[in-house]
């Protein structure tokens, strides 16, 4: 699975709006809007900070598992 379809999943199964989900790991929405869409993907510490933020694993945003 891309991260695109895993961000998308994390963000409804736990009722999460774009701009909430921005502003918890500190990006811009639109930021996020881009990772939605394909047209990019986290880097390193976006990546971290997502995984700090809401306590699941890099892994499972990197379909590497899944669960969180």
């Amino acid at each position: 699975m891309e991260f695109r379809e895993i961000l998308k999943e994390f963000l409804a199964e736990n009722e999460l709006t774009q701009a909430m989900f921005a502003d918890k790991i500190g990006v811009k929405a639109s930021q996020v809007s881009e990772w939605l869409r394909g047209k990019a993907k986290p880097g390193y510490d976006s990546l971290k900070a997502i995984s700090l933020a809401f306590g699941v694993s890099a892994d499972f945003f990197l379909g590497i598992t899944d669960t969180y």
